[in-house]
């Protein structure tokens, strides 16, 4: 027999209320009615849901079993009213966020503070992780809005390009390729120390392919889950890097890191927006896109002027 959700709904009540009187007076109903209410259910289900006594109703070994299965449903329950509001009005609602972590980190704060600005009444959700595991947040519908560094082939989602990221070689202030007026020969490039971003990240995918392409291969390399991380092991003269041109702007100002030419290297990656095939964006999905939208084409619109 199917759960009768109003009598489920009475149950709970019942159970958070710790009584029968309180959660009558939650519902706004009369305390007979949630008795018989609950009466009705045990006897639909068949076994008694709660131990009742003059000083406190508690549930059952059932009663406990069903009422972690009723706050699965009525989460689902708001979770889809919750949706069903945002897709009429961007008065109120949420969006939910994922970038890889350069985007998230560099590029997307100041698209959040623009989009807040306009619609106060949005909640944001920002999740930072790698292509892939934003790509995952994706399929499992966690997310409404991706942006990734790499490219994304999986069934069921959507690639499509976002906009084009200039990646920059990284190296300490005291490194020997610091002051050199010439672009480093690849030869020279190849004996040093790269420090990486770990297995999939976007970034890293890139990197790899373009010293590749390069017949560049170094005899070592040091895993970093971050690029603030990385900034910092360059500075501090551990090996060198190659990181998106967005994140270093300010340490190159402030002269804690360089910035150097390799011979025949020159690495321009397409950063990409995910969707998921067949669902219907939200109001608030779709004034996200075309802010980001915006942006590109003005940024693109002030490099060619």
């Amino acid at each position: 027999m199917p759960l009768n959700l109003h009598l489920l709904r009475l149950f709970a009540a019942v159970v958070d209320a710790g009584s029968f009187s309180k959660a009558a007076k939650v519902l706004g109903i009369s305390q007979p009615s949630v008795s018989k209410g609950v009466r009705d259910f045990e006897l639909q289900l068949g076994c008694r849901l709660l131990d009742r006594s003059a000083r406190a109703v508690v549930p059952t070994r059932e009663g406990t079993a069903l009422m972690q299965h009723a706050e699965v449903v009525f989460s689902a329950e708001r979770a889809a009213e919750q949706e069903l509001k945002s897709l009429r009005t961007l008065e109120s609602g949420s969006l939910r966020i994922g970038g890889s972590t350069t985007i998230a980190t560099y590029l997307l704060p100041d698209f959040l503070g623009r989009f807040h600005a306009s619609y106060p009444g949005i909640d944001l959700y920002l999740i930072s992780a790698n292509t892939r595991d934003i790509a995952e947040h994706m399929l499992r519908n966690e997310l409404e809005v991706a942006l990734v560094e790499g490219p994304v082939e999986i069934e069921g989602l959507k690639s499509e390009p976002w906009q084009v990221d200039v990646m920059d070689v990284i190296v300490g202030p005291n490194h020997r390729f610091a002051s050199s007026s010439e672009p480093i020969d690849p030869i020279d490039f190849a004996r040093e120390l790269l420090v990486v971003r770990e297995p999939g990240s976007g970034t890293r995918e890139v990197v790899m392919q373009s010293l590749e392409t390069l017949g560049v291969n170094s005899p070592g390399t040091l895993e970093i889950g971050s690029t603030e991380a990385i900034k910092q092991a360059v500075a501090a003269g551990l090996g060198v890097s190659i990181v998106s041109r967005a994140s270093v702007t300010d340490q190159i100002l402030l002269g804690k890191l360089r910035t150097i030419n390799v011979r025949g290297l020159r690495i321009e990656r397409t950063l990409w927006k995910l969707q998921l095939r067949r669902r219907l964006d939200i109001p608030a999905a779709i004034a996200f896109d075309r802010l980001i939208a915006q942006g590109t084409k003005a940024e693109r619109t002030k490099k060619s002027a």
